[in-house]
């Protein structure tokens, strides 16, 4: 199961075969040989995006009037997948095509569309979504940043933080609350996009970070900012809606994410074992190592297995909140779990940078917090099946 690949899995046909061979060899070429120095960088470089959009490996699922290929969330999924094998990096270009695109897609006008989504898929624009702020996380109904109607304008004040592709974007969809006397107050939430040319609108410094390094983050800052009112991504207090019904594709892609970093460090592993000696014979013919590598193999074959139907579930158009909150939450904590064990395994040399496990170490980490924690994962399960 762990060396082939996973040509049984139910959604994939020739057709996906073939991009995924494409984007593979494209990615060899031009993402791994440069993908250290991106992260010394701190930033994957425009040029890249642009490549990227040039082969039309951008939003492949968008409509061909777009510029999309009008796939399937199939080819969503070999995006992700393949990205990650180069890094997690990369994950602010499945932001991007898989997060933050859906929204314009759905919700959306015919104006927003026409204007943004054609870029979305050359690259000459680079898309983010900004929830966050210092003091709200996954309580998004208790954000602060405002959006008050003054004529045909909004004028927005707040803060967020944590935001991928914060630095480079050049179009962020901000959750606001446009009523902040609605009760419940869910209901005063609204969602507006943001032109980085925006009067009031500025970026802090990009965040330093323990890992996810060429994956850039910043803050941005709302100081009167003047939105036009055309720039309304739906209706106006329907926000709190559109996240939550957008989070499901969400949370696939951070369990995605974490499936593949775990298939990586287990090939990673493998590899050293294999040639690493010690007491005179190789690593991998102690008992320990025998039995460390079996739980490894078993859980990583329970994710794929898993992950795999809810890729089913959700390309069939099943609302799968419990499933998916199962399966983003066990997937992220056992991706970390298994770090822990393969650096082990590495000895000192897995402390060592120059040794890629240290790199999925660190970025690991994160997995369990963002698109929704652990715990809040849990609480989700918790009330879905009968307990307040």
């Amino acid at each position: 199961m762990l060396d082939r690949e996973h040509e049984s899995r139910p959604f994939f046909t020739r057709e996906h075969y073939l991009f995924r061979q494409s984007l593979r060899k494209f990615l060899q070429k031009e993402a791994a040989p440069y993908f250290d120095q991106w992260e010394k960088d701190k930033l994957i470089p425009r040029s890249f995006w642009y490549q990227l959009g040039q082969k039309g490996f951008l939003c492949p699922w968008l409509d061909e009037q777009y510029g999309g290929l009008g796939a399937d969330f199939g080819f969503s999924v070999i995006l992700t997948e393949e990205l990650e094998r180069i890094g997690s990096g990369l994950m602010g270009i499945s932001l991007h095509c898989d997060i933050v695109a859906p929204y314009l897609h759905y919700y959306g006008t015919d104006e927003q569309k026409a204007k943004y989504l054609p870029a979305f898929t050359t690259g000459e624009i680079i898309s983010a979504i900004a929830m966050t702020e210092p003091a709200a996380g996954s309580d998004l109904a208790g954000i602060q940043t405002t959006a008050v109607k003054e004529g045909n304008h909004y004028i927005v004040n707040g803060t967020k933080t944590f935001i991928t592709n914060g630095t480079q974007a050049d179009v962020i969809i901000i959750a606001c609350k446009t009523d902040p006397k609605a009760s419940p107050a869910h209901k005063g939430l609204s969602l507006l996009l943001i032109d980085k040319n925006t009067p009031g609108f500025n970026r802090g410094q990009k965040l330093e970070k323990m890992g996810h390094y060429s994956s850039d983050t910043a803050e941005l800052f709302f100081d009167q900012a003047v939105v036009p009112a055309e720039n309304l991504l739906g209706e106006e207090g329907k926000g709190f809606f559109y996240l939550m019904e957008r989070l499901q594709q969400e949370r696939i892609i951070a369990a995605l994410n974490a499936q593949i970093a775990a298939e990586e460090m287990y090939r990673l592993t493998m590899d050293f074992i294999k040639n690493r000696e010690v007491f005179g014979k190789p690593l991998s013919q102690f008992q320990n190592t025998h039995f460390v590598m079996a739980e490894i193999a078993t859980e990583i074959t329970l994710g794929r297995k898993f992950l795999d139907v809810l890729i089913s579930q959700h390309m069939n158009g099943k609302e799968i909140e419990t499933e998916v909150s199962m399966g983003k939450w066990w997937i992220t904590e056992m991706a970390k779990r298994l770090a822990g064990k393969c650096m082990q395994l590495h000895g000192g040399y897995g402390y060592m940078e120059e040794y890629k496990i240290a790199r999925r170490y660190r970025d690991i980490a994160v997995t369990t917090i963002f698109a929704g924690s652990t715990e809040i994962m849990k609480k989700i399960i918790a009330k879905n099946i009968g307990l307040s």
